[in-house]
């Protein structure tokens, strides 16, 4: 037979990994690496400078 469980031990536990993976999909979701974001924004900024260039000085 098996010893005592500890029940809140095992509750925290469940809770930290239900957290984990809800994290993980997330991540899968939402997250964008540090390459993407730097291609991102040196896009932004070469648009910006194209854009300032085209302005007329009226």
């Amino acid at each position: 037979m098996a010893g005592p469980v500890n029940l809140n031990r095992f509750r925290k536990q469940k809770a930290r990994a239900d957290k984990k993976a809800r994290a993980d999909a997330n991540a899968v979701k939402f997250g964008r690496s540090k390459a993407e974001k730097q291609l991102d924004l040196s896009r932004r900024d070469k648009s910006d400078r194209q854009l300032d260039g085209h302005k007329s000085e009226e």
